[in-house]
């Protein structure tokens, strides 16, 4: 490790994330995951400023003026989402102010960086979501005759069935499967909550081929992780970024049979995808909410948004016009979102 510069910046970030986050405020390590790359990112991009490395960064290099800066390169050059912003401005914030608590000269710059104000996120922004080919067509891609072709098609299809979002996907032990008259695994999700969900017949049969090979012999009450990847003979339990990576691989081989496959998938996909395809499948939003382990049901209704748009687009695409009251013929176009929400029982 390189000498830094500034040892009280650098021995506050230690602590932030090794002691107070972790033993203060009981974040879950996806969260000190997440924490720790925002302000990596941070840091990265006040050393590019300053024209020195990361390790020459000091406190008083983190102003409001660079600060701003940042957030603004996040949503104009990387393009994040107004609640991708909103968090990495929330980690930055925590930081700032875990530190202005331990040295009071560091006050007046966390109460100028807190008065960034957060975007409006619209919680009935537009969901990206796999049709039920394009789901078909990457559970197919994989060549289940080796034994990483097995484990990724079976990943991909636990992925979708679950609904999990991808920190609980890669936290799940051989003892959170439960083969039963109802089959279920149990999912450790945000706030350190857990949740039981089924699992489908046709996904059971998968598991258990998946089982026989990675886990044979094992004890199914063991703690160990149900996904992994062997690295210098090593299990180790697969992470988000190694999984992104195997998505990537199937991308081209699954859209040579279905076009609607996009060319670039993350894990979240596969949530959105399976929350989507159970609303417009029949299962009231309520049921939905709770599959996806939703603390409110608001957020849940974002999926109602989106299939109801997508039924105006179909609306519009087959008729083109619709008559009004004199009998003249005007183009469908129905603009208040309440009206159409109400138009088909939401």
């Amino acid at each position: 490790m390189g000498k830094v510069k500034d040892e009280e910046l650098f021995t506050l970030i230690k602590n932030y994330f090794t002691i107070y986050l972790p033993a203060h405020r009981s974040s879950s390590p996806y969260t000190i995951k997440n924490y720790r790359k925002t302000l990596t990112q941070y840091l990265e991009f006040i050393a590019a400023k300053n024209n020195t490395k990361i390790m020459s960064v000091t406190f008083p290099m983190l102003t409001r003026a660079v600060t701003d800066e940042f957030i603004s390169y996040l949503v104009d050059v990387k393009k994040v989402a107004p609640a991708t912003r909103n968090n990495k401005l929330a980690a930055i914030k925590g930081f700032l102010q875990y530190a202005s608590g331990c040295r009071a000269e560091y006050m007046e710059l966390y109460s100028e960086i807190s008065k960034i104000k957060s975007t409006h996120v619209d919680v009935f922004a537009k969901v990206d979501y796999l049709t039920e080919d394009a789901i078909k067509a990457l559970f197919d891609a994989p060549d289940t005759s080796t034994e990483i072709g097995l484990r990724d098609q079976c990943l991909m299809i636990f992925m979708y069935d679950t609904g999990a979002r991808i920190h609980e996907i890669t936290g799940v032990n051989l003892c959170d499967i439960r083969f039963d008259s109802t089959d279920t695994v149990t999912l450790h999700g945000k706030g350190k909550k857990t949740r039981v969900v089924p699992l489908m017949k046709d996904t059971v049969v998968h598991l258990k081929n998946y089982l026989a090979v990675f886990h044979e012999g094992e004890n199914l009450k063991a703690k160990v992780p149900l996904f992994y990847a062997v690295y210098n003979k090593n299990k180790i339990r697969m992470n988000d970024d190694t999984i992104r990576k195997r998505l990537r691989v199937y991308v081209p081989i699954a859209r040579e049979t279905c076009s609607s496959v996009p060319e670039h998938i993350h894990p979240h996909l596969f949530r959105h995808s399976r929350a989507m395809h159970l609303y417009q499948h029949g299962m009231d939003l309520s049921l939905v909410s709770q599959w996806l382990g939703h603390e409110q049901l608001r957020t849940t209704l974002t999926y109602a948004y989106a299939d109801t748009n997508h039924k105006r687009t179909a609306i519009e695409k087959a008729m083109g016009t619709t008559f009004d009251k004199d009998g003249t013929i005007k183009p469908y176009t129905v603009e208040d979102e309440e009206t159409l929400k109400h138009l088909y029982g939401l």
